[in-house]
Formats: structure tokens, sequence, C-alpha cells
């Protein structure tokens, strides 16, 4: 089938990654995708926004397992606001063969995402972000025609109580909507570990 593009535990050393601050300031090239629905989900394509809400996510990670009500939430909150979210698979489905499309495809279904779930198969995407493991959250910011990293880092502090947890992406996206300085523009995140392919 032709793809359209449409504008619309293990070993845990090896699977848990922290994830420090890093102040760096970086922008990302405009990239695109295969999405879920078997379409093309681009940037390029989503030009009427302030920024993205990027999550690099993944079937397997039980940390990541925690999160699709708090990203669907993130979403439906954030998306009339013009910050919508996307969640990138950057995993290695050679590597891990619960990563496949299809598997991809099973697991939005049964969460009910209501965001783009896109594989990076290359990895090339999740690279140039320099995601680390998952879950990681980073904010893009669509300044002068290019994005711009303005968040990196946690989703909140606490993955078992929502109810609990400190919101670290969501003050970070609503310091920005009101233009102020973010209070952190990085936190410390940890999950599994994205391995690339040499």
């Amino acid at each position: 089938m032709r793809t359209s593009v449409i504008c619309g535990l293990a070993l845990v050393v090896n699977l848990f990654f922290v994830s420090g601050m890093n102040g760096q300031i970086k922008t990302v090239e405009s990239f695109a995708l295969r999405n879920v629905n078997g379409q093309i989900w681009s940037t390029e394509c989503n030009k009427e926004v302030l920024g993205f809400i990027v999550v690099f996510t993944c079937n397997h990670c039980p940390f990541a397992s925690l999160y699709p009500a708090r990203l669907n939430a993130l979403n439906e909150k954030y998306t009339p606001l013009k910050v919508p979210l996307i969640a990138i698979n950057p995993m290695d489905s050679l590597l891990y063969e619960e990563e496949i499309f299809s598997l991809m495809q099973t697991k939005a279904q049964l969460e009910n995402f209501n965001f783009p779930y896109l594989q990076d198969e290359k990895q090339l995407v999740s690279k140039q972000f320099g995601a680390e493991h998952t879950p990681q959250a980073f904010i893009i910011w669509l300044e002068n025609g290019k994005y711009v990293i303005k968040y990196k880092g946690a989703i909140d502090d606490n993955g078992e109580d929502p109810a609990k947890a400190t919101p670290f992406l969501a003050n970070a996206v609503n310091d920005l909507l009101s233009n102020r300085q973010l209070d952190e523009a990085a936190t410390p995140s940890f999950g599994c570990r994205i391995f690339y392919r040499k």
C-alpha cells in the first residue's frame, strides 16, 4: 500500500537511563514520520501552531506505560491553544519486537490515543532532539521559522500518582503561553534507554 502524505523487567542496568539538566539552546529541523493511521505526519503540514509538545515514548517500557492518560489530557488541553502533543517511538524494532509498527497501532487503539503516535524507524529525528530514554518530553517553539527546544525533561515527577505529581511539562507550556521565562527549562528524567544503531 502506498503511504500518503496528509496534512492534518529485563536488564535494569541497561534499560533504565537517567537524564540530567542541559542548558544548551538547540533548534531542530522540520521532520516527517509515519503515524499509526498509516499516513505521514509532518511539521510542514502543521504550521498554524505556536509549538509542539513532543514526547518520546514506546510500547515496552514500564515507565512509559504509566502516562497515556496524561498525554491524552495534555493534548486535549493544549491543542486548542495551538500547542498540540505528538508522541514519537524512537526504539529499534529490530532490537525490540514489541516496537514494530503494527503493535504501535494496537497500543494507540487500546490506549485511545488522541494524538499522533509516530514511528522514527531510522532514529534520525530522535537523534536530532538528543532523546535519551522513554518517556522523555520536549517543547519546541516556532521562532523566526525555526523550532527551538524550550524544554527538555520529565513529564512530571510521579509516574504512579498524577494527583501528587509536579507537572513540569504543563508548567513549562503555561510559561511559554504567558510569555514568561521558564522556571525550569530542563528537569531530570528517567526511563528506558534508547539504543541507537551504529
